[in-house]
């Protein structure tokens, strides 16, 4: 006997967010990206409109990184110095967006002032054309000098800006309102914590329309099912029609999937894990594609390798 096939379509979606601003738009990214617009839960194609596709977003450091594994290193040795050819090389690699990570404005990780996180932002800005995801160094005090100032220096280019907190959000949200940006929202991996800052920041005027939720996640293997189980917690709610809920979402491979020690063991310390590049390449695809599959809209990466795998799993993806 033939079984039907069986559908659970919504009348709700996520919410499109449209990132990047051209010459005709009042910036200079030669093109914009949009992430969400699902109405389904992850490639659930018979149900619905998958919305846009993910997209990866490739880390440029500030200044140059003391802390990487000198295979992760390799790819970009020759251009750390500079954020603008750091950019440059990420795109070449496949970025869908640059994200600048505001590593060196940390106290603990050079204490640089808002003067250099201007200076880091406008040479990539200079130098690739893709559009810009800006992210905190996570020490509030630094995070409330600098980023106000970077986001003046990026006025027009309708950046990301990430990422506020429940605690400090309401500098960086009128900064980003009335420079025209778009705005993360970190959250712990708690459904109603990531609601509550959606609702701060909106009650301060911001549109929901430029709202990306971020919740903090671990690499394979260290809690990344609990972090599925909630992503797809909050596309079901979105689906039901939780205004409060229905921001697409970004999260973090590249980073968390090269501090596990999967990834970091060398291969003389544990010699039956194999080649110590192939595992960590494979740690961080694999992180990705985890996350990918529980609905996440931007994945931000590190090794080009990593990247590689990840783009060519969602072309076959979305080729179906």
């Amino acid at each position: 006997m033939q079984i039907p096939g069986v559908t659970e379509a919504s009348n709700h979606r996520v919410n499109e967010v449209t990132i990047g601003a051209t010459e005709a738009e009042g910036g200079t990214r030669s093109h914009s990206v949009t992430i969400g617009g699902a109405k389904t839960l992850p490639f659930m194609r018979s149900d619905g409109d998958l919305g846009h596709r993910p997209l990866v977003a490739v880390d440029v450091l500030d200044r140059p990184p003391d802390d990487w594994s000198d295979l992760l290193l390799e790819p970009y040795r020759d251009v750390v110095n500079d954020p603008g050819e750091w950019a440059k090389k990420a795109v070449e690699y496949g970025a869908d967006l640059v994200c600048i990570v505001m590593e060196g404005i940390h106290p603990d990780r050079g204490d640089l002032d808002a003067a250099h996180a201007v200076e880091a932002v406008s040479k990539v800005r200079e130098a690739v054309g893709v559009p810009l995801i800006v992210w905190r160094c996570e020490d509030d005090a630094k995070d409330n000098e600098a980023l106000p100032k970077v986001s003046a220096a990026l006025k027009g280019e309708r950046a990301l800006f990430g990422t506020v907190t429940q605690e400090n959000y309401k500098r960086l949200t009128g900064v980003c309102m009335a420079d025209g940006h778009n705005l993360i929202g970190e959250a712990p991996i708690d459904v109603n914590m990531a609601k509550q800052v959606n609702i701060l920041v909106s009650d301060m005027g911001f549109p929901l329309e430029r709202i990306v939720m971020y919740q903090t996640t671990g690499a394979l293997g260290y809690g990344i099912e609990y972090a599925y189980s909630i992503q797809e917690r909050q596309r079901i709610a979105a689906l039901q029609g939780d205004r409060m809920m229905a921001m697409p979402v970004i999260a973090v491979a590249g980073e968390y999937a090269w501090k596990a020690k999967e990834a970091k063991t060398p291969e003389s310390a544990m010699p039956s894990w194999g080649p110590q590049l192939e595992r960590a390449v494979t740690w961080e695809a694999m992180t990705a594609l985890a996350l990918i599959q529980s609905g996440v809209d931007i994945i931000t990466m590190r090794h080009p390798k990593a990247v590689a795998i990840v783009k060519d799993y969602i072309d076959k993806l979305y080729a179906s």
